[in-house]
């Protein structure tokens, strides 16, 4: 049994934790429900790709002619990145801008890869999905703000740590679960708040650890850049810039011979910021559940489309690759959505309801039905 001194440490340390972030996290949760769903409502909202069924076995056009094909319909942009989904083949993005070294004004152009048709052009920097999007991941603040709620949800986990630690001393008068509904309206409260705290704690836990692993995402990258990718690039330090690249097409199909294995992920256009002035840079993919969230970095010559370099990626980066997708639930289909969006709901309750009482807690003075128990078991807020 812990002594009461350490019992009002962990009580302070969860009650302003909590306090701290609840509001931020409130906001997380409520942008994060849509964001699981970020398909779904695309297909709704008619800004996602809809190619038309072929026989599986019909061939691809040249990526080239994708490029072309973008470059046509946005004369003024360049392009960027070439990318497609993990488990859809049948579309090619084609991400442009005014420059491969742009942060902005970035436009998408969707090409069936089969016929050349472009399907949709997505609102990259508008629209909705943009602002939820924007709103979780950065609040508009772009690296500070991804940041500071990274910082959040380190206050998270130690809220919920010690919301754990309290929850045994809190309960060992009561039967697991217990509600007392006979009681005051503040006390059914703080039992309900409890009992779905301890019940959402493993994947809140999950949830706010990939969080905060995806805000550090920037930064990583960037010791990516200029640790391993820096290495990659040594043989080219001193070397001008090639005038002109050579074939995208070319490029792709020189990675996929050196890791005939893999599929490809996305491109890099040179002097983008995964790539170099001297390279494509093609990110592939394994094609089983896991390898399949792990990409590889294959630097191929944009000039002779010869392979110079291919290596995986440090520890911190697979780390955030299998963040990504488990902080949204993209891992196990329509069920572990679902499941996402349910324990999301109930972490809203959760939150809302231990603002309430810490705000209900402060307008009343302490009831007989708190008194007589150890300090800081009064309340797991």
């Amino acid at each position: 049994m812990p002594s009461a001194k350490s019992l009002r440490i962990w009580s302070w340390l969860h009650t302003w934790t909590s306090l701290i972030c609840t509001l931020f996290m409130l906001l997380l949760c409520l942008t994060g429900l849509p964001l699981i769903f970020h398909h779904e409502i695309g297909h709704l909202l008619g800004t996602e790709a809809e190619p038309v069924e072929m026989p599986a076995d019909t061939p691809r056009i040249n990526l080239d002619r994708v490029i072309e094909i973008g470059e046509q319909r946005n004369p003024d942009l360049t392009g960027v990145f070439l990318s497609q989904d993990i488990d859809d083949d049948r579309v090619w993005y084609l991400s442009m801008a005014p420059t491969t070294a742009s942060q902005t004004g970035f436009k998408q152009v969707a090409v069936d890869a089969r016929s050349g048709e472009v399907l949709a052009e997505p609102q990259l920097e508008s629209g909705f999905m943009y602002i939820v999007f924007s709103l979780h991941v950065d609040l508009f603040a772009g690296l500070p703000g991804m940041l500071f709620l990274g910082l959040m949800g380190v206050l998270l986990l130690i809220s919920l740590v010690s919301g754990a630690l309290l929850y045994g001393p809190f309960m060992r008068k009561l039967e697991f679960g217990e509600v007392r509904r006979e009681r005051s309206k503040r006390l059914k409260w703080l039992d309900l708040h409890n009992v779905l705290g301890i019940v959402t704690l493993v994947w809140f836990l999950v949830v706010g650890a990939t969080g905060v692993i995806n805000a550090w995402g920037d930064l990583l990258v960037k010791l990516w850049q200029n640790n391993e990718l820096s290495e990659m690039l040594a043989p080219y330090q001193g070397q001008p810039a090639p005038a002109s690249h050579g074939s995208v097409h070319a490029a792709v199909e020189s990675a996929l011979q050196y890791e005939p294995e893999m599929e490809v992920l996305f491109v890099a256009f040179p002097g983008s910021s995964f790539s170099s002035p001297y390279h494509y840079a093609v990110f592939m993919h394994g094609d089983q559940p896991l390898t399949s969230r792990m990409a590889k970095p294959v630097l191929v010559d944009s000039v002779s489309a010869q392979v110079t370099d291919a290596r995986e990626l440090p520890w911190y980066l697979k780390a955030l690759q299998i963040s990504q997708p488990l902080h949204f639930g993209d891992y196990g289909g329509r069920g572990l959505q679902l499941l996402w969006a349910l324990l999301d709901v109930i972490t809203i309750v959760v939150l809302g309801s231990g603002l309430y009482l810490w705000v209900a807690k402060r307008r009343r003075p302490a009831s007989k039905e708190t008194l007589g128990r150890s300090p800081g078991t009064e309340e797991v807020q």
